[in-house]
């Protein structure tokens, strides 16, 4: 059985957030506006998306 999937895509930039918010950006893969990550839906995974939340868009793959 393989794990749910979740894509992340990066909509706003990250110019002037605090710096852990564009690590964790970076954590998750994403560099450039409407760059895109296709992850594993992971309870860690998901504490970071919720912590940039404002930055991302979230949907089922």
């Amino acid at each position: 059985m393989s794990q749910k999937q979740i894509k992340v895509t990066l909509v706003r930039s990250v110019i002037g957030t605090k710096s852990d918010h564009r690590a964790t950006v970076r954590g998750l893969g994403l560099g450039k506006v409407n760059s895109s990550r296709v992850l594993l839906d992971t309870p860690e995974i998901r504490g970071m998306i919720r912590k940039v939340d404002y930055l991302v868009k979230v949907s089922e793959v």
